[in-house]
């Protein structure tokens, strides 16, 4: 992996995170503390980004590339798309990672260290820490509401298959 430092609070970088789908909705301010918790990392094929089981406390924003889903050594799924959030879950929750990522190609991410909400500057009203926050877990919800949906249908579609399957026999 390769790794950036922390990057800066400059009109560029923001304009970059403007094109990611997810961030669409913070305000130029918000932009620029999210930049403050991140740092860009690149990955190789088959790189490990998150492995199962672990704690750490990164949330990323996938920028280019793909990586794989996988628990107990079975793929979950594959995700392309640019903006698409991941490692969210261990956020929320605070539980150890539930799945191992791994990098599918050449992938570069945007990653969002939590645990260094400290970072912000000590004039940075509380209540304005606490907008930025909750505009993150808003994020967060709409995704897992969007992939927890998908969950429900691919457990549909399965029992629907293994009732076919039975009724074959």
């Amino acid at each position: 992996m390769i790794e950036s430092k922390y990057l800066k609070d400059n009109i560029e970088n923001i304009q970059k995170l403007m094109a990611i789908p997810a961030l669409r909705n913070f305000e130029t301010k918000s932009l620029g503390k999210l930049l403050k918790l991140s740092k860009i990392r690149e990955y190789e094929n088959g790189e490990t980004i998150i492995r199962e089981g672990d704690q750490d406390t990164w949330l990323y924003f996938l920028l280019t590339g793909k990586i794989r889903i996988s628990k107990e050594n079975l793929e979950i799924g594959v995700i392309d798309t640019k903006g698409e959030i991941f490692g969210e879950m261990r956020i929320v929750d605070t539980m150890h990672r539930s799945a191992t990522v791994s990098a599918v190609g050449k992938t570069m991410c945007l990653a969002v260290d939590s645990s260094a909400k400290n970072r912000f500057s000590t004039q940075t009203p509380e209540e304005e820490k606490l907008d930025f926050l909750l505009l993150l877990y808003r994020i967060f919800a709409e995704y897992m509401s969007i992939r927890l949906r998908a969950t429900n249908d691919e457990l549909i579609a399965a029992k629907k298959k293994i009732k076919h399957l039975i009724s074959k026999i």
